[in-house]
């Protein structure tokens, strides 16, 4: 059974690298692909897309299309992967499954960003034939990383499964049986979005929103804003294009390492917990310092030109990396800490309590990404820095109170 379930876990994390890979690299050259198209009408709607296909024949009402419907798809594809990632996990594999878990979703970001580099390095405007190029590969990545689900395996056979196969034939007819699985399938929901409800009203899911909330917003800012800064940087010159590609790549180490030192070295203890939330905070911090010295506070805003701010640096691109790099094992600290705590608190409450994190992140990605064209980098980051403080100190309250419950429960 344990071979089963980590078998499960890899054939999940190799799937959702082959997603990624399409789905982070268009996030991460986006918005400037977005900005070498000639039709401005499109750039708000590029913001909120991320879906592949639309950017090898992009036209307006495409963008508003599939900016809904991966919203739709993202809401079932995330909260089924906490669910079966809870149910190939207990109570001391569910950090080492995250882990690994992690791990292999953030080896995404290197492939497809080493490509942009190597093909952008030295350019200056992106050709249409350059761009439908790599979409059309991000596009077939992205099919054979669903395809691959298709290897997953149930941990427990399905009792009624094994009756049928047991008799020979279903005792119902088959018009019978798919009519009660669809009562069921409608039964379910509503019990499900029953929970969701309830859930939403305690006190650890409200504790912990803020820290969602602050995911979505970095999120969005390494998977799209920082690597369009360092691109429209005036003083990166003709390398500033494939240096989107190296950022991301860059991103994606520092979320590896994170996800491999937090994730699999560190055993599953609320004190780790902690710890690593708040060195994410601070390895955070630093990065936005950095950031806000060495990007020009222009760079998010700029269109087709390139910046007119300086920064209080000269631009230099070994400190631009290092943010990269920082960015990545920050948001890998947060995001593998709420996975664990919520598959250790709602292990049997999973699919809703992941449904809600997924709503709450991307709910902030999006509003992020709608104020990343208009505000300018000191402001961005300031909101950053107040919910990422804010987000921190209410995943300790809800660290002190599940302690407290734990040491209620025994001494009882």
């Amino acid at each position: 059974m344990a071979d089963l379930r980590i078998y499960n876990v890899v054939i999940l994390g190799l799937g959702f690298l082959f997603i990624f890979t399409a789905f982070t690299t268009c996030g991460n050259i986006e918005q400037t692909i977005v900005k070498s198209l000639d039709n401005d009408t499109i750039t708000g709607s590029g913001y909120h897309s991320g879906y592949v296909a639309v950017f090898i024949t992009p036209s307006t009402w495409s963008f508003y299309l599939t900016s809904v419907l991966i919203g739709i798809g993202a809401a079932m594809l995330w909260t089924a992967q906490g669910h079966f990632l809870v149910e190939n996990s207990d109570a001391s594999t569910i950090n080492r499954n995250t882990g690994m878990f992690w791990a292999l979703l953030q080896c995404s970001m290197l492939f497809g960003n080493l490509y942009i580099y190597l093909d952008w390095n030295g350019r200056i405007e992106i050709s249409d034939r350059s761009r439908k190029t790599i979409f059309i590969g991000l596009l077939v990545t992205s099919v054979l990383g669903t395809l691959s689900f298709l290897a997953l395996r149930k941990t427990l056979p399905n009792e009624e499964e094994m009756l049928n196969e047991e008799e020979g034939q279903p005792l119902l007819s088959s018009r019978t049986m798919y009519k009660q699985r669809a009562n069921s399938a409608v039964q379910d929901a509503k019990s499900e979005f029953k929970t969701i409800l309830q859930l939403l009203k305690t006190k650890t899911i409200l504790l912990l929103s803020c820290c969602m909330a602050y995911s979505g917003l970095e999120l969005s800012f390494y998977s799209g804003v920082y690597g369009t800064c360092i691109g429209a940087t005036t003083e990166f010159g003709v390398a500033a294009k494939g240096l989107i590609g190296i950022s991301g790549i860059v991103v994606g180490i520092g979320e590896i390492v994170g996800g491999g030192v937090f994730g699999l070295v560190c055993k599953n203890n609320r004190f780790r917990r902690t710890s690593v939330v708040f060195l994410g905070m601070v390895v955070h911090f630093v990065a936005f310092y950095l950031i806000y010295l060495n990007i020009p506070d222009d760079a998010p805003v700029v269109l087709k030109t390139s910046t007119l701010n300086k920064p209080y640096l000269t631009p230099s691109i070994s400190i631009a990396l290092l943010c990269s790099f920082l960015l990545g094992l920050g948001d890998s600290c947060f995001n593998t800490q709420l996975y664990s705590i919520l598959g250790r608190v709602y292990a049997e409450q999973s699919a809703p309590a992941f449904a809600i994190f997924k709503f709450i992140q991307s709910i902030f990605a999006a509003v992020a990404f709608f104020y990343s064209g208009y505000l300018l980098l000191t402001w961005q980051l300031l909101i950053m820095v107040i919910l990422g403080f804010t987000g921190t100190l209410c995943f300790f309250m809800v660290e002190r109170i599940q302690n407290f419950s734990v040491d209620l429960q025994q001494e009882y």
